[in-house]
């Protein structure tokens, strides 16, 4: 924890360095007007929106590729509905055996980049307030704040469990420097006013410059209240209606919609809208997006980039779990086995296993070896799956509930679920979340709130703990949360290692 903080806090208290040649001695006792402090920084309309553009820049830090894996394949790895090429990924590998250690470089990153967002969610949120500036764009900047600062504190609870809750700017000399982990309850409660207040910033329901939204927010929200209904609070019935409201809000605005084609999940040109409620923003030539080095085969040459390094793909047995006739399991929708070579684009090979074809930039891969696609973090699809699920706990089989989900089930060319009961439609929601949302790091949050595990031989599920892998490990009840990164336990006395690390 020390080495996070003190990182964000030197980014910001330190935007310039002096150059030149004064004397050492000059140095230390002359201030140089021309470099910011927190003192001096804020002060005009444009501070805080560069400050408040930097909490978006960590959203970039989990995303990525090559021949290290990337940490946000750690979250696919758990599920067990993930594989490999790429031997020297020790991190990928570890996770997947179910032999993970808190020494795991993907944990490291999200802690350190969560707590950056969350230092420079902080200091907007504290030092804005007394700037000079139009006081409806200030209001909608501290909105952008709070919803990030929601993000990534709604990523730490669910990955870590307990973890420091800090709310205020943190320096070098502060007494809460070495902070106490906070309950998952206190967490979920500073997420919820978090986004609650986030709620009447007066941000635009749909904004696609892919800044934060009222739409992200009130989506943002149905996700959170799913989540706290399940484990670890158990908040139940309550909870769940809370969640269903949230999402009816976001469905019953008419601003969003299911993409025709699954093509247009990974069209540069839909980046932002349509489906795409928030993403992280990425730009051709400016800054690329990482992770199309990943999702391609080891070394079969089908790709415009030079690394093609096998770093995840789909386990066979997952993908041939889907329902006959699903749209999303054929080729190049939601996985791909085949692909012409670089070499020779009339000639088509067998990849031998299926690849991830929903995170595919087919441009940068035939010619530009630059990928313009976004990530998504929140689709429209997410929201319709919460809808359905919180409603039917809440009243059963509805009519309004077999809609949201047949609207996706739709799209994949499966007919209509219908003379359901509740615990048949449960499973069935379930079922549609796992297949709609794979590989966009959904899957092991919904396990780890469900304490339910996907069994792609019986199709049905089974209870996480003693859940076995298609290739063998079996979850152990250490697996529903990830270590905290032995740094910061060294960093932090205070810090107190999850069960079974």
């Amino acid at each position: 924890m020390k080495t996070t903080i003190r990182m964000t806090a030197q980014w910001m208290l330190f935007a310039a360095l002096l150059a030149g040649g004064s004397s050492c001695s000059d140095f230390l006792e002359e201030t140089d007007k021309s470099n910011f402090t927190v003192d001096t920084y804020f002060t005009r309309p444009e501070h805080a929106t560069s400050a408040v553009n930097s909490i978006y820049e960590n959203l970039k830090t989990t995303t990525g590729g090559g021949f290290g894996g990337a940490p946000w394949m750690m979250l696919e790895f758990g599920t067990g509905l993930a594989n490999t090429e790429l031997g020297q990924a020790q991190n990928s590998i570890f996770v997947r055996n179910l032999v993970n250690t808190s020494d795991n470089e993907y944990s490291r990153v999200y802690w350190v980049a969560s707590y950056k967002g969350i230092g420079n969610a902080n200091l907007v949120l504290a030092k804005v307030p007394a700037i000079q500036m139009d006081e409806v764009a200030k209001k909608k900047a501290l909105g952008e704040a709070r919803f990030l600062r929601a993000h990534y504190y709604f990523n730490l609870v669910r990955i870590f469990g307990k973890v420091p809750l800090i709310t205020e700017p943190i320096e070098l000399s502060s007494a809460a420097l070495y902070p106490d982990q906070a309950s998952e309850e206190e967490v979920y409660k500073l997420i919820v006013d978090d986004l609650v207040a986030a709620e009447s910033a007066g941000l635009p329901f749909t904004d696609p410059s892919g800044r934060v939204s009222t739409g992200a927010i009130k989506s943002m929200l149905s996700s959170v209240y799913l989540t706290m209904a399940g484990y670890p609070l158990q908040k139940g019935a309550e909870y769940f209606k809370k969640a269903a409201d949230k999402a009816n809000e976001v469905i019953t605005a008419n601003q969003y919609s299911l993409f025709t084609t699954y093509d247009d999940l990974h069209n540069p040109a839909r980046k932002n809208i349509g489906e795409n409620i928030f993403m992280v923003q990425f730009a051709t030539n400016i800054q690329p997006s990482g992770w199309q080095t990943s999702i391609i085969p080891y070394n079969q040459g089908i790709s415009a980039y030079s690394d093609e390094t096998g770093a995840i793909f789909a386990n066979k047995e997952f993908v041939e779990s889907y329902e006959k006739g699903d749209l999303r399991a054929q080729e190049k929708q939601f996985y791909y086995r085949t692909y012409s070579l670089s070499s020779d684009r009339s000639t088509v090979v067998d990849l031998g296993g299926y690849y991830i074809y929903k995170h595919f930039d087919t441009q940068a891969h035939l010619t530009t070896a630059n990928s313009d696609l976004n990530w998504p973090l929140i689709r429209y699809a997410e929201v319709l799956l919460t809808y359905a699920e919180a409603t039917n706990e809440v009243s059963g089989p509805t009519a309004s509930a077999l809609e949201a989900v047949n609207k996706i089930r739709r799209r994949a060319k499966l007919p209509d679920l219908a003379g359901l009961t509740k615990e048949q439609l449960r499973e069935s929601i379930w079922k549609e979340r796992w297949y709609e949302l794979s590989f966009e790091n959904k899957t092991w949050f919904d396990m780890a709130r469900l304490r339910k595990a996907f069994n792609v031989t019986t199709k049905g599920f089974d209870n996480f703990v003693g859940h076995k892998f298609s290739y063998g490990p079996v979850l152990k009840e250490r697996e529903l949360l990830f270590p905290i990164p032995t740094a910061e336990i060294r960093n932090n006395n205070k810090l107190k290692q999850n069960t079974g690390y």
